[in-house]
């Protein structure tokens, strides 16, 4: 249920940056935003969040854990926000600047995002005590 809920807070969360930068900055469409927002969330939970983030160093060292894992999202978002939007618009060049700012933007709430899926959803991976009670 715990990754549920982080899926879904994570698909609210890119959908509504799409949503600002894609659609309405950069004339991409509705239902293409979606499926990008829908690619992303999967594949950005399941590597970046749950493989990358939980092995990219020592439980106790979420700092490091968190750089790895933000660096990583941030490459994984552009690629394929980049490669959706090209497959989906058929513009590869008019994608670049898209997925660059959205990657960005992005990125920067993933920082926060592994803060809250190491206390929430994976609480015994570091053992917090106030997640336990």
């Amino acid at each position: 249920m715990k990754h549920l809920l982080a899926l879904a807070i994570k698909f609210v969360i890119i959908t509504l940056v799409l949503l600002v930068i894609l659609t309405w900055a950069f004339d991409v469409s509705f239902l293409n935003t979606l499926m990008i927002s829908l690619a992303l969330t999967a594949l950005s939970y399941a590597i970046g969040d749950l493989l990358v983030f939980l092995n990219a160093g020592k439980p106790s060292n979420q700092v490091s854990r968190n750089t790895v894992a933000t660096f990583t999202d941030f490459i994984m978002a552009l690629a394929i926000i980049l490669v959706i939007g090209w497959l989906l618009t058929g513009e590869l060049a008019g994608m670049v600047a898209p997925a660059l700012v959205s990657a960005l933007v992005l990125s920067a709430g993933e920082w926060f995002f592994h803060q809250y899926v190491d206390r929430s959803v994976v609480p015994w991976y570091n053992e917090y005590k106030t997640a336990k009670r």
